[in-house]
């Protein structure tokens, strides 16, 4: 290739030259800048999403601390597994659970899929609210092929009376 570069004339070395850099730099646009760019836009709407999320999020922040809840002891005499069926089957989320478990004579741990996180977060502050049952630990996940607001949940719920 050196020879046949060797023999062409100056202009056509000039143009061969010009050539193999355009072609570098296309390639180095279409394989490095442009992927990097497309990143860097994701990125930055996930970012905006966020922010407007927490934006959202911000008027709620001190309503927890400025509620005056009366004490939590409906069902006190009910095993959690009662209490979470019961409430499971009033909300109309039973199709979803897949698993409950108890751990402990005040817990248990309940496993759902797809089921919309919206319901879900009404659930647990009904749970919360009139049984004094709070999360302990929790896993979320996004479930293949979903539509949006639904995910899979691991819940470990513990009445704390």
């Amino acid at each position: 290739m050196k020879d046949w570069f060797e023999s062409l004339e100056q202009r056509e070395k000039n143009f061969v030259s010009f050539g193999a850099i355009a072609v570098m730099a296309a390639v180095l646009y279409g394989l490095v800048w442009l992927p990097i760019e497309k990143q860097h836009k994701d990125v930055t709407a996930s970012v905006n999403a966020w922010q407007a999320s927490i934006g959202e999020l911000q008027p709620l922040k001190g309503q927890k601390a400025g509620t005056q809840q009366a004490p939590a002891i409906a069902g006190s005499d009910q095993t959690p597994v009662v209490i979470v069926d019961r409430t499971l089957r009033a909300r109309g989320l039973d199709r979803a659970l897949q698993r409950s478990q108890p751990t402990t004579s005040t817990g248990i741990r309940v496993e759902f899929e797809n089921v919309a996180f919206d319901d879900l977060v009404l659930w647990l502050g009904d749970l919360n609210a009139q049984f004094a049952m709070d999360v302990t630990t929790g896993t979320f996940s996004r479930p293949n092929r979903a539509e949006p607001g639904r995910i899979n949940a691991n819940l470990t719920l513990e009445r704390t009376l």
